[in-house]
């Protein structure tokens, strides 16, 4: 009798919308292979919907890697698993705490090392820097990164933002008169069953250097140029200010909150005043720069670290 694959997903969500796109990409997989749920637990809870200071005074520690604890996992570190599923979103451009908190891990360095791996992501729009970051714990792991797979809000961008900050502080998803609802679109959720199909195939053949091009093929990773530019931009932001903020403790230091109230008040300012001239001379760049950006596109489309 041969043994059925077995596949460890691990993640967090504090929605359950990051969850439900697990279960729709591996649906069709449960009755071919053993899945094996490892959910991350941090110890002290984040609280959803955010209270806002606390969400932005949780930026400076995402941006720095420096992650609050998290549980202990159940899962035995040392079992074999054929496939490891990261899901997981972006925080502030960088991977969420509890992800972090879990890469950083003496566990996931015995869950991943010499394994395949694959990240899923369901977030705004923003992921590139968040998954170098990914790329990086994993390559210092012994891991090996075989698939990316990508589904965003596809409102526009300024038009998610809204709706995101709705739902994050204010728990309400659902569509009005005038905004669609938050979060990655239905569509998009139900029809990413597709990608179960080359998951399959891979835990049959082994061939894992086929697997993200059978995956782009089919839609993964859909990039635009000019989003490059922008995240490039944010994340300088976010890493000075997140310096500028922890120098003056740590999360929750009531000596750090007039610098986070005065980030807060400018990060507004800067998306909704600056995001559209940002927008103007990005037009520019990506006329100068066109090839470049091409070779970017490509790279941040495919599994390699540079």
């Amino acid at each position: 009798m041969i043994e059925r694959p077995k596949i460890l997903v691990v993640y967090y969500t504090q929605t359950g919308q990051l969850k439900r796109i697990v279960d729709t990409v591996l649906g069709p997989l449960q009755d071919k292979a053993t899945i094996v749920y490892e959910e991350l637990k941090p110890v002290k809870p984040f609280e959803f919907p955010w209270k806002k200071q606390v969400f932005y005074d949780t930026m400076p520690e995402t941006v720095l890697g420096k992650p609050a604890a998290i549980a202990p996992l159940k899962v035995n570190p040392d079992e074999h698993f054929d496939l490891v599923i990261l899901a997981y979103q972006p925080w502030f451009l960088s991977p969420s705490q509890p992800t972090a908190a879990f890469l950083q891990s003496e566990s996931a360095a015995r869950l991943l090392k010499g394994k395949p791996v694959i990240t899923l992501m369901g977030c705004r729009n923003m992921w590139l820097n968040a998954q170098e970051s990914v790329k990086q714990y994993l390559h210092k792991a012994g891991a090996h990164l075989v698939g990316n797979i990508v589904l965003v809000d596809k409102s526009p961008n300024l038009v998610a933002l809204i709706t995101v900050l709705r739902w994050q502080f204010k728990g309400k998803k659902e569509a009005t008169s005038l905004l669609p609802p938050a979060g990655v679109q239905e569509v998009d959720i139900v029809e990413s069953v597709r990608f179960a199909g080359p998951i399959a195939k891979v835990l049959e053949d082994r061939q894992w250097d086929a697997l993200q091009p059978r995956l782009l093929e089919l839609g993964a990773v859909d990039l635009l140029p000019n989003l490059i530019l922008l995240e490039d931009r944010g994340i300088r932001a976010f890493r000075y200010w997140s310096k500028f903020i922890s120098a003056k403790g740590g999360p929750g230091a009531p000596e750090r909150q007039g610098r986070v109230s005065m980030y807060r008040g400018l990060l507004l300012i800067g998306i909704f005043v600056l995001s559209p001239i940002a927008k103007i001379t990005s037009m520019f760049k990506l006329a100068l720069n066109k090839g470049k950006l091409q070779e970017d596109v490509k790279y941040y489309k495919g599994i390699h670290l540079r």
